[in-house]
């Protein structure tokens, strides 16, 4: 499999299994979000932000295992940017982390599985 459609893959399965869960859980957002954003109407358990850039890392990372510290770095980023405006609790966050790594880890798995040979990696 191609390394940008890998990674397409692992982002998109990530954000389809954030939303599926978001719609089982239905948790509330918290009441005080930062007055500067709209406030999503979807609801807040787990972080799709944070599934969808902890899956982006995560295979990111495999491909290119040099730059693996930016993309978690930039993955820890975007989750603790969801905090910071107020859209999320702490848990939707580790929900989304969760979330997110494993669904590349599995992704990856069935890649190498399916392909028969291991993935070229970095």
């Amino acid at each position: 499999m191609l390394p940008f459609v890998l990674v397409a893959v692992a982002v998109l399965a990530a954000d389809g299994l954030a939303a599926i869960v978001k719609t089982l859980v239905g948790e509330k957002r918290p009441d005080d979000p930062d007055p500067l954003i709209v406030i999503p109407h979807s609801h807040s358990f787990p972080s799709g932000h944070t599934a969808t850039a902890f899956a982006g890392a995560t295979v990111l990372s495999w491909l290119e295992p040099r730059a693996a510290p930016a993309f978690y770095v930039l993955a820890a980023a975007i989750a603790y940017s969801r905090l910071y405006v107020g859209v999320h609790f702490p848990l939707d966050v580790v929900g989304g982390l969760a979330i997110g790594l494993a669904t590349a880890l599995l992704l990856l798995a069935a890649a190498r599985r399916r392909s028969g040979r291991s993935l070229r990696r970095g």
